[in-house]
């Protein structure tokens, strides 16, 4: 998964071709048009005016959610000093900077980019959609033991190759307990990230932004296939060994492992609740209430956003904010109602 996503030149996101999009693979909440940052940009005001001063977005895909994410504290007069956008992808970095720099200029002087974490840092720090593409392990459960599956390369092509889990993958795996015959992934990557963040945050707060579940709907008995998913033309399937490089693979977020790494790790679990509810806390209807109803042009693209976002049967229940913080005391407005930090 990581060599098919990230190698360079080759991977998924290292590569050339379009991901992102109507022209792409799939539409992310930005991509679906300013809305979702327009929202946003409330939560990340309130953080911004507590005296956190800079921005850290993390894989900033085409960067349409840095562009519009700063327009939008411009107009409420919250800008960050820097918005700093960690990317791992010469190509992705080069998309954004275009974007940035010919659809924002007179803001695109306080972007810069970050191929690494800095040690410290005091920072709002926003990622949407990035878990769910780092790299998983694979278990399946047999009567007698717990195997790991890999991948071979034979004359016919890549296979799945089993062998018993071991180490860190067997120790996480042993406390599923889900029974034989049970598919699923272990997220040792996405564990790793928020070790390295909460080393990092010396103060401020962390938002993420993703799909998936708590542990107990995660790996609940129906989901005995696992998450594993993969994106090609706007067509979603799970057979992550066919055009590798060329399509984009995920798994669902387990969110109550997240929590209790960034706990065990130092930060405070701020909040957690489904996007609809937190877009709701931080003021949708208020954006979509300041739109003239009679100018259709104008009011129909943020009503139909609107639906997307929110709706439980699109991205409203599935797609989860969570936000962890270091000395940060003041309540963050995305979780002030319908706080799920219990189903955790």
């Amino acid at each position: 998964m990581e060599i098919a996503l990230h190698a360079p030149g080759l991977g998924y996101y290292s590569a050339g071709a379009r991901k992102f999009g109507a022209a792409g693979d799939f539409i992310t909440a930005p991509e679906s048009g300013p809305l979702f940052a327009r929202v946003l940009a409330r939560q990340a005001a309130q953080v911004l005016r507590s005296g956190i001063v800079n921005i850290i977005e993390l894989g900033a895909g085409s960067g349409r959610l840095a562009r519009d994410l700063l327009a939008e504290l411009a107009a409420l007069d919250c800008l960050p000093q820097r918005y700093l956008i960690l990317e791992t992808s010469a190509e992705l970095k080069a998309r954004q900077r275009d974007l940035l720099e010919h659809e924002l200029p007179r803001l695109a002087s306080r972007v810069a980019w970050l191929d690494s974490l800095p040690a410290s840092l005091s920072a709002l720090v926003i990622g949407n959609e990035v878990l769910d593409a780092m790299p998983v392990h694979i278990i399946r459960t047999r009567a007698d033991g717990i195997d790991e599956l890999g991948v071979t390369a034979t004359a016919a092509g890549f296979e799945w190759s089993a062998r018993p889990a071991a180490g860190e993958v067997l120790e996480d795996a042993r406390k599923l307990n889900p029974g034989a015959g049970y598919t699923t992934e272990i997220h040792l990557a996405a564990a790793a990230f928020v070790r390295t963040l909460a080393s990092a945050l010396s103060s401020g707060v962390a938002l993420l932004i993703d799909y998936g579940f708590p542990a107990r709907e995660y790996y609940h008995p129906q989901r005995s296939a696992g998450t594993l998913m993969c994106h090609y033309r706007h067509h979603a399937h799970a057979d992550p060994l066919c055009l590798p490089g060329l399509q984009d693979i995920t798994a669902h977020v387990d969110f109550s492992a997240l929590a209790h790494v960034a706990a065990d790790a130092g930060l405070d679990v701020l909040g957690y609740t489904n996007q609809a509810q937190f877009l709701i806390n931080c003021g949708i209807t208020d954006v979509l209430a300041a739109a003239p109803t009679e100018d259709a042009a104008a009011y129909a693209p943020l009503a139909a956003q609107a639906q997307r976002l929110t709706s439980p049967a699109e991205m409203g229940e599935l797609f989860k904010v969570i936000a962890f913080g270091r000395s940060f005391a003041a309540p963050l407005i995305g979780f002030a109602r319908g706080d799920k930090r219990h189903a955790l």
